[in-house]
């Protein structure tokens, strides 16, 4: 049997900034949404079938400021088709990029960008090429 990644959930500071963002930034929709039985509100968003869940925690510090030696999400990685419209979507943003920009890898090239709650996410890119890696040793 094999396993295929189905979403990342999160914490975010404010869920309607956080739908809108990453509808604005990757086109994800909101696909669910409603209350936990905590009283936190909470929405999946995605495109086909990549998803993130989220629910807000308003009074939590941003995720990249973690305090302490913990296991966290370093970051989660989204692939898009087309780098010349990411650096149109970057500058159209104003999106900071962390790293120097632009990271080029063997097979691919990667961007690195924070969502509004502090969250990195790794958006990158091989061009409409298959995903492929170097043969490991």
């Amino acid at each position: 049997m094999s396993a295929k990644l189905d979403h990342v959930n999160i914490t975010v500071r404010n869920l309607e900034e956080s739908i809108e963002w990453y509808k604005r930034i990757f086109g994800f929709e909101k696909l669910e949404g409603g209350i936990s039985e905590l009283g936190k509100k909470w929405a999946i968003v995605g495109f086909e079938d990549s998803m993130i869940a989220m629910s807000e925690h308003a009074q939590r510090s941003p995720a990249i400021k973690l305090a302490g030696d913990a296991h966290r999400i370093y970051h989660f990685g989204l692939r898009i088709p087309d780098a010349n419209e990411w650096r149109l979507k970057v500058r159209l943003n104003n999106l900071k990029l962390k790293y120097g920009g632009e990271v080029e890898y063997p097979f691919s090239r990667s961007w690195y960008i924070q969502d509004p709650s502090g969250h990195e996410i790794e958006v990158s890119c091989t061009n409409g090429l298959p995903l492929q890696f170097p043969v490991a040793e």
